[in-house]
């Protein structure tokens, strides 16, 4: 993994959060600067990604991509910015599933298409990529880069023989699995969602103009209106003859999936996702999980920043003081500056650190969103026993994940999810915990509000709604030369 700050422990294998696939950007707005309104976006967006930021500008037909390794304010700076006119635009920012970090791997992908160019940006994961991938190569067509995104690229600039809305729509009908993408090409934007809505994406208007975004929040910054969330299945396009249009691409036995881990943990506080704030439905969360796991304790601690909301839940139910006892260093995203050997050993302080004179001689609630691996769970509980803390209670605000994702979440093998593996307490005994408690699966369900066949839940059940190939391979790799994947 380039970048980032993992901590090997146990044989060397690191342990990391869970990260989304990606954020999609897009906006049609004739006279306004496109670029900087989609850079706005794409950072309010770089939650879902940091491993590249990319932007598309289309002007009079004519497509200019600036993308690289990095964050959005890496990425781009003023000069980049302005040199990047147009009337519609879209932007990226990648976190891979399928696909080495490389530079050829970031989005948007472009392919040309009976003399225009297509760029398109892609949040999710495919199901069957090897099988288009395959067809389209004995078809003559040729791939630079190895990821699920440039087989949908692909598959829409192949359809040159009809209109834009036309290829669009036939390759919504041959991909399987999440896909919420934006697409530029010459005078007209799409955006397009599976028929599952496993991975979210919204419609907004600013001055009457459309913009389309994986996440409300994102329309926020720009002081854009929410219009509604884009359906599974369904096609937007919008350009200067026709204006907005829309259709649904229907696809026999698919119901409405949404990831339920958007609720949890990818998505931003401040969005909304099918009518509710995440940020009271966290909050919700953690109330539960204070009346399904009580516990006597001196105080409520989050490990930030996505455990927060749900440890103000857990308070709040309980009666327990809620503070802040783990302080964190905002500043640490990806990075291309490797730490050596023994700073990894000690990875979990460049991102937090206790408030030792807050915990000592405190008995804790402790409040996390999720436990995968277990490793840096338990380099938590020992910092904060070291630093003082008389007892340390694990709450978790979600259910034990025991599957693996195979729609857009970098997520371990089953091998390596340590609840696949082991029993609850067994977990505790691992991470030193004095007692740990995960939130049930009908405690969450209950505070989405919404109903359960509303949601993909199968990291937690094993129950996927979207057929997955016993052949395919959980490997983001796979289409690397030399690329070992294991099943």
């Amino acid at each position: 993994m380039q970048g980032g700050f993992a901590v090997p422990v146990d044989g060397g294998i690191p342990d990391r959060p869970l990260r989304d696939a990606c954020g999609v950007f897009g906006v049609f707005a004739p006279e306004h600067d496109v670029a900087r309104l989609v850079y706005f976006g794409l950072y309010a967006l770089q939650h879902r990604g940091q491993e590249s930021a990319g932007i598309a500008v289309s002007d009079e037909g004519q497509v200019t991509v600036i993308k690289d390794l990095g964050l959005v304010s890496q990425v781009f700076d003023e000069r980049m910015l302005t040199s990047l006119s147009g009337q519609h635009a879209i932007g990226h920012v990648r976190y891979s599933t399928t696909g080495a970090p490389h530079w050829q791997n970031s989005q948007p992908l472009v392919r040309s298409r009976n003399g225009d160019v297509v760029a398109l940006g892609h949040n999710g994961n495919l199901v069957n990529t090897t099988e288009l991938r395959d067809d389209l190569v004995r078809q003559g067509v040729k791939f630079s880069g190895t990821t699920d995104t440039e087989v949908i690229t692909a598959l829409i600039a192949h359809e040159a023989q009809t209109d834009l809305l036309e290829a669009v729509r036939t390759a919504v009908s041959k991909i399987r699995g999440a896909f919420s993408a934006t697409v530029l090409s010459g005078d007209s934007l799409v955006g397009f969602r599976d028929p599952y809505g496993v991975r979210p994406l919204v419609l907004g208007t600013l001055d009457g103009h459309p913009v389309i975004s994986s996440e409300t929040a994102a329309l926020d910054i720009l002081g854009a209106t929410f219009a509604r969330e884009i359906a599974p299945g369904e096609i937007v396009i919008v350009d200067a003859e026709h204006g907005l249009r829309s259709e649904r691409v229907a696809l026999e036995g698919a119901r409405p999936a949404l990831c339920i881990f958007e609720f949890i943990y990818f998505a931003r506080p401040d969005s909304t996702m099918a009518g509710r704030n995440l940020h009271e439905a966290r909050q919700a969360m953690g109330r539960q999980l204070a009346l399904e796991a009580p516990v006597d304790a001196d105080l409520v601690i989050p490990v930030p920043d996505t455990g927060i909301p749900a440890a103000i839940g857990y308070s709040s139910a309980s009666g327990i003081p809620y503070t802040e006892g783990l302080i964190k260093n905002r500043y640490v995203y990806r990075t291309f500056i490797q730490p050596d050997d023994d700073l990894r050993q000690r990875g979990i302080h460049m991102k937090l650190n206790p408030l030792t004179s807050v915990i000592r001689g405190k008995r804790l609630v402790v409040v996390d969103d999720s436990i995968v691996r277990g490793n840096t769970t338990t380099k938590l509980v020992e910092m904060l026993f070291a630093a003082g803390a008389e007892e340390v209670h694990l709450r978790v605000s979600s259910p034990p994940i025991k599957w693996p994702c195979f729609y857009g979440i970098d997520m371990a093998t089953r091998a390596e999810l340590i609840a696949a593996n082991m029993s609850v307490d067994e977990i505790r005994r691992k991470v030193g915990a004095t007692t740990l408690h995960y939130l049930t699966l009908d405690g969450l369900q209950a505070s989405t509000g919404l109903p359960e066949t509303q949601f993909c839940r199968a990291c937690f059940t094993g129950d996927y709604p979207i057929a997955v190939p016993e052949e395919y391979a959980m490997c983001k790799m796979r289409f690397e030369n030399d690329a070992a994947c294991e099943p």
